[in-house]
């Protein structure tokens, strides 16, 4: 018998098969939008992380990374979610033979326009992360070789002499209110019993409120503190800022992390010294 006039034919099979491939095409690309989402939203880690081994004083904020990160998973989500309900709307349509469909795809445009204006601005915010100048590497190799010399002790090369050094740390002391508990001239008494050595000076600083934390929790870490920082010339005349490392220090003593900053503030006074 005839169909019914008015009455729309089914879909034929290439239709729902074409229809499938469209939705897992789509699946697809929403797994990726997700996948590249998580790569940059931890992309601003692995550069802390990156900085935190190069033992860099100042930390840049890599947070934006996250937000795109973040944005690219949700639209993922978005495209899967949206790609589901499209699908069903047509295979619907399908079925009552409605197979004129010339309309463009308003999602694939918008989706090419967002990630567009993602990728720019994604490559804005990596020209605006000031990579590491050529003395910051430099500076960083030899910080690393000088690890490697003596366990647990970081040597930051200085741009100033021992004197001038010595000053810059003390004035940075003083303007942050810790306590300068002694200055030994080691160059100094070497050369009262008649000996040469090369400019060498050490000071020993500190403050109670963050020190005596530390010694309630680990008694042993009382032995390396009060903080101390060697600054010392080369014999090839080039000047150094040497401090305990305090990764090293918390893991000789076993100090709790949330206490770990309280000694962490001599890697950034070291830092500013040698600048």
């Amino acid at each position: 018998m005839n169909a019914p006039t008015g009455m729309k034919q089914r879909a034929a099979l290439s239709d729902y098969l074409a229809a499938e491939r469209t939705v897992l095409a789509w699946i697809r690309t929403g797994l990726a939008l997700m996948g590249f989402g998580f790569v940059v939203a931890r992309f601003g880690l692995f550069l802390q992380q990156v900085q935190f081994l190069q033992h860099t004083p100042a930390a840049q904020s890599y947070g934006l990374s996250l937000w795109f990160g973040t944005a690219l998973i949700a639209i993922g989500v978005i495209v899967n979610a949206f790609a589901g309900w499209q699908h069903l709307r047509l295979v619907r349509e399908l079925d009552r033979g409605e197979t004129d469909h010339s309309h463009p795809s308003i999602q694939a445009v918008a989706i090419a326009f967002f990630l567009a204006l993602i990728g720019l601005a994604m490559a804005i915010y990596l020209l605006s992360v000031r990579g590491p100048t050529a003395s910051q590497l430099a500076n960083n190799g030899e910080i690393s070789m000088a690890i490697s010399k003596g366990e647990g002790i970081i040597d930051v090369p200085s741009q100033h002499s021992v004197d001038k050094t010595v000053e810059n740390l003390k004035g940075i002391l003083a303007a942050k209110g810790v306590a300068l508990f002694a200055l030994v001239d080691h160059g100094g008494e070497a050369e009262k019993v008649g000996m040469k050595m090369p400019p060498t000076k050490l000071l020993i600083f500190g403050n109670p409120k963050a020190g005596t934390p530390l010694m309630l929790a680990a008694p042993s870490v009382a032995i390396d503190l009060p903080l101390k920082i060697l600054v010392w010339e080369d014999g090839q005349g080039k000047v150094w800022v040497s401090y305990n490392s305090p990764a090293y220090l918390q893991e000789r003593h076993g100090l709790p992390q949330e206490l770990l900053q309280n000694i962490a503030v001599v890697q950034t006074l070291a830092a500013k010294a040698g600048e």
